[in-house]
């Protein structure tokens, strides 16, 4: 027989994002350890990070942010993550590898009133998986963002993601946190997270480009080309 995972602290409700219950985790993205990442291309890894940051903010989501020794090797956390979520708060551990043994990490969380955390770090396998691992012992849906994570192999990756799954984490992609904290195209603020998706695959910025040009021929009557004489 085979052993499925279980999502943990769900209770048999479905284990989607609720965006009013919901705070985000941004741990260790640092520009000395993003130069350990192997398992994907380091800009992919820094966009997505930063579209994060950016959909925390549309969907009013409390952020909060750590880095490890960011005065030693591992190096300062990326600019453009505060700059995304200037609400986010910072919490300075003394050393903590894993974030979750900082109390003052924890009370940060904890003072959100959220039960549902989704969280990325770098490097996956410790900095995200660590504090995953021991928020749902805590009681906390945890919902792991394995694509703004990033580690040093393939390897590493795929057996995190075997490890967090074990422990009832809910593993998901970029793209996959923003549907479901956007829900519907039917807001005010549509074309803001259209932008987000074109940083989290740019490719959709050509779709966005030739539809726009379709809108424009249809509006101005334009001729086409193969109509010319």
């Amino acid at each position: 027989m085979t052993n499925i995972a279980i999502p943990a602290n769900f209770n048999g409700a479905r284990p989607i994002i609720d965006p009013n219950n919901a705070a985000m985790l941004l741990i260790d993205h640092q520009s000395g350890l993003f130069q350990t990442i192997n398992d994907m291309p380091m800009p992919t890894l820094r966009a997505h990070a930063a579209a994060l940051a950016k959909m925390a903010t549309l969907a009013k989501l409390p952020v909060i942010t750590t880095a490890s020794v960011p005065q030693g090797p591992n190096g300062p956390m990326l600019p453009e993550i505060h700059a995304n979520a200037p609400h986010a708060k910072y919490v300075a551990r003394k050393g903590e590898i894993n974030a979750w043994d900082n109390p003052d990490f924890v009370a940060a969380v904890k003072a959100t009133g959220k039960k549902q955390l989704i969280i990325a770090g770098t490097i996956t396998s410790v900095c995200m998986a660590f504090p995953s691992i021991a928020a749902v012992q805590d009681g906390y849906q945890v919902f792991a963002v394995v694509d703004a994570s990033g580690t040093y192999s393939k390897m590493a990756q795929e057996i995190t993601l075997a490890r967090i799954m074990q422990a009832g984490v809910v593993p998901m992609d970029t793209a996959a946190v923003a549907s479901e904290l956007q829900r519907t195209w039917n807001r005010a603020d549509a074309a803001e997270w259209v932008d987000i998706y074109t940083k989290i695959f740019p490719e959709y910025k050509l779709l966005i480009e030739s539809y726009g040009k379709a809108q424009e021929v249809l509006q101005k009557h334009e001729i086409l080309d193969s109509a010319r004489s």
